[in-house]
């Protein structure tokens, strides 16, 4: 079967999905928050990682500020 295959036609590109892949990282998050979130997958079956990637993207794209208050 390997012989099928050419290997000298193949036509390597950049990924197109390379922008699009995730970096895994380790952040400390409280349990309560990853509560709320493995609430919210169950109840709309998306995974509660990917619940939490695409909040934090929505307030990059609408370009949310910060706002802490100490008192």
């Amino acid at each position: 079967m390997l012989d099928d295959y050419n290997i000298d036609k193949l036509n390597p590109g950049p990924n197109p999905y390379a922008k699009e892949l995730k970096k895994q990282i380790t952040i400390k998050i409280s349990p309560f928050i990853i509560d709320y979130f493995k609430q919210e997958a169950i109840e709309t079956g998306i995974p509660y990682q990917t619940l939490i990637n695409l909040y934090l993207a929505e307030c990059v794209k609408e370009k949310k500020k910060i706002e802490v208050n100490w008192s």
